[in-house]
């Protein structure tokens, strides 16, 4: 079983997609093994991005990700990362497979309803940025 961080984006939660976005997760096998709502600081939302930091949209990312509150989840199943990847679509909706969360439910780019880790490095990254051992389970 592999784990993979995802996150509803302040603009999921915005439009009240956070239950839709977890129907969908779990119609796929996914497992939720830990999940919150938190509202980042921009200090916080620049560290968890800190890879970005030399793109030009960085600044961008980190005030809308610092915005409003977010759903950070961790998913368990099988071949995790990539299914996620492949629910979720191309960042940009507009290139998004008809079906997918970010064709039915994103707006623009930046704003794409969704994050998840794009690699198993990144999950052991990331999962542990927002959920302690002793919250997952």
């Amino acid at each position: 079983m592999e784990r993979t961080l995802t996150i509803i984006k302040p603009d999921g939660v915005r439009q009240k997609s956070i239950g839709e976005v977890i129907q969908r997760l779990e119609a796929s096998s996914f497992r939720i093994v830990g999940m919150k709502m938190v509202h980042l600081t921009s200090e916080k939302a620049g560290e968890f991005y800190a890879v970005h930091k030399e793109r030009s949209f960085y600044q961008s990312l980190i005030r809308f990700m610092s915005s409003g509150p977010i759903v950070p989840m961790v998913l368990e199943g099988e071949n995790a990362i990539d299914r996620l990847r492949t629910l979720m679509g191309a960042t940009d909706p507009a290139k998004a497979a008809e079906g997918t969360i970010r064709k039915d439910l994103a707006s623009n780019v930046e704003q794409n309803v969704i994050h998840g880790s794009d690699s198993p490095a990144s999950a052991a990254i990331e999962i542990p940025f927002f959920f302690s051992q002793t919250e997952l389970v």
